[in-house]
């Protein structure tokens, strides 16, 4: 049984192998415009002047945000950025303030839905099912209640 088991998976791994699709690989091309502007591509279409590289010749991206320079960025004033931060602490109190009554409301609905018990609900697992969506809202938001209390912790 053994034997005829492992034949079988041999015979199924050898024509695995044998229909799946050769390995894909993407052209890439070097193109230059008419001003002199080296661009590369996959896409042959993108220019005139496009010349396909070797694939033995590796292509490495640099990230734009990586070759600019720090005195690049604008800098804020001291006092711009505590009204920023100010501001911001306005609004996240209003978020937890306004995520706070939504969680009572919550709270309150789950306890309504446990003092209901429908004639149909005889299997507890019905009720169960039932109470769910309700406890999964109270859950929502009290994670909404933490993550705002961590952002509040993080300003200045």
């Amino acid at each position: 049984m053994k034997q005829k088991c492992a034949a079988i998976y041999s015979s199924l791994l050898f024509l695995t192998l044998c229909l799946a699709p050769p390995h894909a690989s993407s052209q890439v091309f070097k193109c230059v415009d008419a001003n002199g502007k080296v661009t590369y591509s996959n896409d042959n279409g993108s220019g005139k002047g496009c010349k396909p590289l070797s694939n033995e010749q590796s292509v490495s991206t640099i990230s734009m945000r990586a070759s600019l320079p720090p005195a690049a960025f604008p800098r804020v004033s001291d006092e711009a950025q505590r009204e920023r931060d100010k501001t911001r602490r306005q609004v996240l109190e209003k978020e937890l303030d306004d995520e706070q009554l939504k969680l009572e409301d919550a709270r309150n609905k789950l306890t309504e839905q446990e003092a209901i018990r429908l004639g149909d609900e005889k299997n507890f697992q019905r009720v169960l099912d039932r109470l769910q969506p309700y406890k999964d809202a109270v859950a929502q938001r009290e994670r909404n209640i933490e993550a705002l209390n961590q952002e509040l912790s993080r300003l200045r």
